[in-house]
């Protein structure tokens, strides 16, 4: 198993059984478990292997692996979710620009993932803009008033 899989097994390890809530956390710890990396390595995995951050109360977060599978669950924990991180919806053209709060944008992102519309070529998530590519310009109008109507 090539080196990068086995740190993705370990980070899913460590942050189903433990609160790390930093990425310098993360690397701590992988340290501590013989994996020399830096947190740039460690910002890469978070994002690729779509790391969520879950609110802890008073301002704490931890990340979690996303739980969300069945459809049903995906279309309403999407709408909490804009509800609660996502700031502003802009489109151009075919392409949607979400803008959420800090640390947030990699969890939408999979939700909008999650949702297997056609009407969606990808997304890329950043810590607080996520990208989404629709398939043509109409598709990407629907798109915006469809995510719009979550924070409504």
């Amino acid at each position: 198993m090539p080196n990068k899989e086995k740190r993705h097994k370990k980070i899913q390890e460590i942050v189903s059984k433990e609160e790390i809530s930093t990425q310098a956390e993360l690397v701590a710890r992988l340290q501590e478990e013989g994996f020399n990396v830096t947190q740039a390595t460690v910002s890469r995995d978070i994002n690729e292997l779509r790391l969520v951050r879950i609110p802890l109360g008073k301002g704490k977060h931890k990340y979690a692996l996303a739980p969300i599978q069945l459809e049903e669950d995906v279309a309403r924990e999407i709408e909490s979710r804009f509800r609660e991180f996502v700031k502003d919806i802009d489109r151009g053209e075919n392409i949607l620009v979400i803008r959420t709060e800090d640390g947030h944008a990699t969890g939408i992102a999979l939700l909008i993932d999650k949702l297997h519309r056609d009407d969606i070529v990808g997304t890329l998530a950043g810590e607080d803009t996520i990208f989404i590519v629709a398939r043509t310009t109409g598709d990407a109008e629907r798109l915006s008033e469809d995510f719009a109507a979550f924070l409504a």
